[in-house]
């Protein structure tokens, strides 16, 4: 691609002047006017709105630089798709030497960087380069660290496919950034922000909270917990002001110089309360405040060292951060990690930080990302503002009943900003920008804003949020107060304050609550107050939502319940358990706490309402989900969207569905999505392309299974022409389904030949085992692991005492007991405390292991069934067994069908995996032959025939020295294969049509 006419002009005048642009006269903002702007305009983007799109949706965004001591605290471009930023653009004057000059490179990557943007371009028009932003810009770096692409003016009429290929607006869009970004990504040195910051902030919690336990002994673990939160909480958002240019840069700064440095952070935040007016900064009683003030922190001892170090990390250049452009979402999900911990206090007093049991157990804390919450929003809050003004949307009552860092609550607040703005510019601006009480007003580029009382008094009638973690209503608290102040600086909010008299924030205390959004006051109508202890009582936190929020219960209840609740297992909340039955429809013993989420919430809807949650799918499917499953029947599902095993989380093994529910009577379908991939900016694009109508009423408590009207039909024709597997195997003596041996004692061979020739009897307690992995599809089975095999007669004589079990077990097996303390076992052994665990099983079931048998793996792409002819191998629980040696069930098995009944019945698992259980297996339809039908009779006889040949096959390809024969013998195996699976079509009786929809699905 050529340049085009515009660009090569521009080359040429600059050529032209080259000395008086480079002789540092020519200013930046000349180059930007003159050769920058024209320069992204050759682009094509609009980089004066000429298209006159709305503020939110602007191409360009040229910043607003705030100079304070020569620094520009703002990038001078940001470029958005969409209104999503993709990079920035930081313009330098001619006469600065991007080649080598470490300063500029630094500033660019600390701004995207911060802002969490992959790509961004440094340029003076002389030069042109391109950084990978995603590894943390350090001090001492040199101009070329993290720099991708540079290329002189004098390049650009050769190279400029280079840049075009990569930052034009229709490239950008067809995805080339994203992939140029991709394929530049340095695997070393790279480090997210929120990973960084997570890291900084809490080597800030470990320094506060040792140093103010040290010097403040007198202080609870609650109130440590308490004083260190919020001590950072409002340095955070100090430090936010003044790089947001709302408070003067370097307040923070200026306290490294001298003593006394905690009571003159101190006098900065009596004088932020005065300006602020939040909770965060709340020292003194006010009558028209009914939070209690902080009592405490203002008279804690801290030592000056530490809170030096601490602000010395928040300012350039040891800080890699630039504040102005930290994204909230960046912010949210960094405080949801780091609320993951707490601070505990030793007997002598010393301040530890550890997991949260919840957390712990949990596996680790769920961030819902941004897409996510952006379209949950969409669905409700976007949906039910249609058709409002300013005056009826402010009647919307939104609530997230488990907020924690609040990422939905600012979610929806962002859209309702974002909603008001366009309204207000969208009908006669000048009229709402004047009188008393003007919604917007003109910023310094032209564009309207929300004015400040404006976006108050949106976030105190619509936004509510319930959390049982006080540090985590505080950190919403926090989020929100930011977003209130976003997009304005000192000028502006100095000018709203003029007019109005009045504070900044908004006391947000009877929004934003602390309790147990499940638990209500009635739990202590039971309970013996005296049995609780003042932690057990902190802990259970009931919440009475008639009495915190009267005016919205009493009118109906919220609009809007939306969230992401904890995924907390019940058997951890023992005490709870009875009122958790007596209270919700869909207990279960063993279900989620989020099962209690989902009702509760849509207990709250008033009539008309909207809920929108995303939650682990398993409750589909699990036999604790079947209460909710019956009670979700009643209600009226508007779609359910299923990312499967796609990595929605990707450092957590969940695998979620969005929910949405109307407050209104049951419809007869809703829509279904079961998304077969995940591009985050195309999330509503792929639902639209991929959904489809499932009957309400078609859905069976025991399980749902959501597939489309077509693949439903084929999989109740498969119920309707079989028997289940678990009828089919069960009754006949041995036979049945069993899962593989836990806890097992495995040796290689190497050891096992060490016991045996120590004492020849110990030969027959060992026995070959196989583990999932192991077993091939119709492949011989082999290992060279054993197991050592528990007498029947002890098992019974001892399952309820291992340490009297080991004494036994060295008294009755001495050599093997020896052999066992002196060998290091497989990692498939348990271990415990000292103590070695066995299999506790009745002795017939030992016996099944003994015989001829069908054996395959829990977790496969599909079902890889085999024969065990021999009958002599045992298996881990990592398999499972059936006593069974029928060849024409080996081939239904294995069959492309039964492999497409068990994907559409169970769930899949991270790389598309399915985990094979007794609930699903059992349920696996088996075609009775009818041995008095002669065609039945040939049908038979055929597929026990294929399958006896691919036995055979296989064992020929396990034994198969060159490739030629072994690719031989597997175009074999697949010819043979595909006539199994016509056969198996045949025996169920497909029609064409119904074998296409299997074959497509089974790609």
């Amino acid at each position: 691609m050529s340049a085009p006419d515009k660009v090569l002009e521009l080359v040429e005048i600059f050529n032209r002047n080259r000395e008086a642009y480079l002789s540092g006269v020519y200013s930046e903002a000349q180059v930007r006017l003159e050769f920058i702007d024209p320069f992204f305009k050759s682009l094509d983007w609009d980089m004066y709105n000429e298209k006159g799109y709305a503020e939110a949706y602007k191409d360009v965004i040229p910043e607003d630089a705030i100079k304070i001591g020569g620094v520009t605290k703002a990038p001078d471009y940001c470029f958005r798709i969409g209104g999503a930023r993709k990079f920035f653009v930081e313009a330098k004057k001619p006469s600065v030497d991007l080649r080598d000059d470490i300063s500029p490179a630094y500033q660019l990557r600390r701004y995207a960087w911060s802002g969490k943007l992959p790509l961004s371009v440094l340029t003076d028009f002389e030069e042109f380069a391109v950084y990978d932003c995603r590894i943390k810009p350090v001090k001492t770096d040199t101009a070329a660290t993290a720099r991708t692409l540079y290329m002189p003016y004098t390049d650009y009429e050769n190279r400029w496919d280079d840049i075009a290929s990569i930052f034009s607006r229709d490239e950008v869009l067809k995805g080339s950034f994203d992939k140029y970004a991709e394929s530049t990504k340095r695997k070393r040195g790279t480090a997210e922000v929120d990973d960084v910051f997570l890291e900084e902030i809490e080597s800030w919690r470990d320094m506060l909270a040792r140093n103010i336990a040290l010097r403040n002994p007198g202080l609870t673990t609650r109130e440590l917990n308490y004083a260190v939160q919020r001590t950072i909480d409002r340095i955070i958002f100090l430090r936010i002001c003044e790089d947001r240019g709302i408070e003067d840069y370097g307040k923070l700064m200026a306290l490294q110089n001298g003593a006394n440095v905690y009571p003159r952070l101190c006098d900065l935040f009596v004088k932020a309360d005065e300006r602020y007016n939040s909770g965060l900064f709340h020292f003194r009683h006010e009558k028209e405040r009914p939070e209690a003030p902080d009592e405490l922190t203002l008279g804690l001892t801290i030592d000056d060292k530490v809170l030096k170090e601490l602000i010395k990390r928040l300012y350039y250049p040891d800080s890699p951060y630039e504040f102005s452009v930290l994204p909230a979402n960046i912010l949210g999900q960094v405080y949801e990690q780091f609320l993951g911990k707490v601070i505990r206090l030793t007997p002598k007093h010393r301040a530890v930080v550890e997991d949260k049991p919840e957390v712990k157990k949990a596996g680790g804390v769920y961030y819902t990302p941004t897409y996510i919450v952006d379209y949950i929003v969409k669905n409700t809050v976007g949906e039910l503002l249609e058709g409002k003004t300013p005056k009826t949307a402010s009647k919307l009552r939104i609530l997230d009943p488990a907020c924690g860092s609040g990422s939905f609550l600012i979610g929806a607040y962002q859209y309702l900003l974002d909603w008001h703005r366009d309204w207000y510019t969208g009908s006669d601006p000048e009229k709402w920008a004047k009188g008393r009480s003007p919604r917007i007003y003109e910023g310094p580029g032209g564009d309207y804003r929300l004015a400040t009382g404006e976006r108050k008094r949106i976030l105190l009638n619509n936004i509510y949020g319930v959390d049982i973690d006080p540090q985590a209503v505080e950190v919403t608290k926090l989020s929100l107060f930011l977003k209130i102040l976003e997009g304005e600086n000192e000028q502006t909010l100095a000018k709203q304050l003029q007019l109005f008299q009045e504070r900044a924030l908004p006391d947000l205390s009877e929004n934003i609550k602390c309790g147990n959004s499940l638990i209500g006051p009635d739990f202590y109508e039971d309970q013996q107050m005296s049995m609780l202890d003042e932690e057990e009582r902190y802990l259970i936190n009931v919440f009475d939502w008639n009495t915190e929020f009267p005016e919205v219960i009493s009118g109906g209840g919220f609009d809007i319940v939306i969230g992401n609740p904890p995924y907390v297992r019940q058997e951890m909340l023992g005490q709870l358990k009875g009122y958790f039955k007596e209270h919700y429809e869909t207990y279960h013993g063993i279900a989620d706490i989020y099962v209690y989420f989902i009702e509760r919430g849509v207990s709250l809807l008033k009539p008309g309402g909207l809920f929108g949650i995303i939650v682990a799918n398993k409750w589909m499917r699990a036999n604790y989900g079947k209460p909710l499953r019956r009670w979700m029947k009643s209600r009226h599902i508007k779609e359910i969207t299923d990312f499967g095993d796609l990595p929605v989380f990707p450092k957590e093994t969940t695998y979620p569905c969005i929910l949405l529910i109307c407050e209104s009577q049951p419809a007869s379908a809703f829509q279904v999505t079961i998304l077969k991939n995940l591009e985050p900016d195309r999330l509503e694009e792929h639902i639209e392309e991929q959904c489809y109508p499932v009957k309400q009423g078609s859905l069976e408590d025991k399980g749902w299974s959501l597939v489309n009207e077509q693949t439903r039909d084929v999989i109740s024709k498969l119920y309707g022409a079989g028997v289940e597997l678990g009828i089919y195997v069960e009754g006949k003596i041995y036979y049945g389904i069993k899962t593989g041996l836990n806890r097992a004692f495995v040796i290689d061979g190497e050891t096992r030949n060490r016991l045996i020739s120590d004492d020849e009897s110990s030969a027959e307690l060992i026995k070959p085992v196989l583990a999932g992995r192991d077993i091939g599809r119709y492949a011989y089975p082999k290992s060279d692991r054993y197991l050592i095999l528990v007498p029947c007669g002890w098992t019974r004589a001892h399952s309820g005492n291992t340490r009297d079990a080991w004494r036994w077990f060295q008294n009755e097996c001495p050599t093997v007991a020896k052999h066992l303390k002196r060998f290091d076992l497989a990692a498939t052994n348990r271990y415990d405390k000292g103590e070695y665990w066995w299999e506790l099983r009745p002795c017939d079931y030992y016996e099944a292991f003994e015989k001829q048998k069908i054996m395959l793996p829990d977790i496969a792409a599909r079902g890889r069934f085999t024969l065990d002819i021999e009958g002599r191998y045992y298996c881990l629980n990592t398999a499972y067994i059936i006593s069974s040696i029928d060849r024409y069930l080996l081939g239904i098995l294995n069959s492309k069908l039964i492999a497409f009944f068990y994907g559409n019945i169970s769930s899949k698992y991270r790389g598309g995996y399915l985990r094979f259980i007794y609930q699903y297996l059992s349920e696996i339809p088996i075609r009775i032959i009818d041995f008095s039908k002669p065609t039945d009779i040939a049908l038979h006889k055929r597929t026990v025939e294929l399958v006896e040949q691919l036995l055979e096959l296989h064992k020929q390809l396990a034994g198969a020295k060159t490739p030629g024969a072994k690719t031989a013998i597997q175009r074999q195996i697949d010819a043979t294969d595909r006539q199994t699976d016509n056969l198996v079509y045949e025996l169920y009786r497909l029609t064409e049509e119904e074998i296409k929809i299997v074959e497509e699905a089974t790609k």
